[in-house]
């Protein structure tokens, strides 16, 4: 596998999602009008602190970012949210996503 053209590949859909610019990624990030330029076109790759900066920018962990199908926005909050919650309240969630989960497909029978 090419981890680094997975990671400028990964750096460009993330930008795109957000519909910003590699210009202003740039600037956003505090380095050169050129820098996300650099990296996506295979010319230079991120040091760590940067890679952690991307992440911190598109609201990634680094397991997200290398996440082989990620996942949308409203996934990733949900996600995070939760991961907060008590085993009680995860048992609860799992309850009604199952319900959910049911229902639809009781409307799809004949």
């Amino acid at each position: 596998m090419n981890y680094e053209e997975m990671l400028r590949n990964r750096i460009t859909n993330l930008r795109m999602e957000k519909n910003i610019s590699e210009y202003q990624l740039s600037l956003e990030l505090g380095k050169c009008k050129t820098y996300i330029q650099a990296i996506t076109s295979g010319k230079s790759l991120p040091s760590f602190d940067a890679f952690f900066d991307l992440c911190d920018y598109f609201e990634l962990t680094p397991e997200e970012f290398f996440a082989s199908a990620p996942e949308n926005e409203q996934c990733r909050r949900l996600s995070r949210k939760l991961s907060c919650l008590a085993q009680q309240d995860l048992d609860l969630v799992e309850q009604l996503a199952d319900r959910l989960l049911w229902e639809g497909t009781k409307d799809q029978r004949p």
